[in-house]
């Protein structure tokens, strides 16, 4: 098993039958990489934009010192408005969702609402996490995003002249 590199790349997941979806073989092999050796991907919903976030259970220890880190600020601001709990909530609340050797996996269905994901998914690689985004959602965002909205709507059109062929 080779060690955990980080996420990097993007790919698109046309949706299946019942939630299911297609975790692209880039995204599989990390995901199973950072989480030692078991096919393991953790997704929950981004806490600023409209879309999911995916990652392996290597993260968990990164989550754990975010929040540390979170709580150590609020204490040096003096900010009272700070709750371990409810940060910890937020950071700890992600689904543990098994896949096949194929990548398919079946998405939860208040995680494709809260994305807001309906016809397919687009994977967009950040380093230590990915994001998953309904396509249309992604179009929305500001100029910042040009590259991943490029990319996604040039696989989209791949995905769709394969389902054709």
């Amino acid at each position: 098993m080779s060690a955990f590199g980080g996420y990097n790349g993007q790919a698109y997941s046309p949706s299946g039958e019942k939630g299911r979806f297609v975790l692209p073989p880039a995204f599989r092999k990390a995901v199973k990489e950072s989480s030692g050796g078991s096919r393991t991907l953790c997704l929950t919903v981004h806490d600023k934009f409209d879309c999911l976030i995916g990652f392996g259970l290597s993260r968990i220890d990164q989550l754990h010192a975010k929040l540390d880190r979170e709580e150590d600020a609020a204490i040096r601001r003096n900010d009272d408005s700070f709750d371990r709990d409810v940060r910890a909530a937020q950071l700890f609340g992600f689904e543990q969702l098994s896949f096949d050797d194929s990548g398919r996996f079946i998405m939860p269905e208040h995680l494709r609402d809260l994305g807001k994901i309906v016809d397919g998914a687009y994977f967009h690689a950040a380093g230590d996490f990915f994001f998953v985004w309904a396509p249309d959602q992604l179009m929305g965002m500001g100029p910042e995003w040009k590259g991943a909205q490029a990319a996604c709507a040039k696989l989209m059109v791949t995905a769709k002249k394969g389902a054709a062929e």
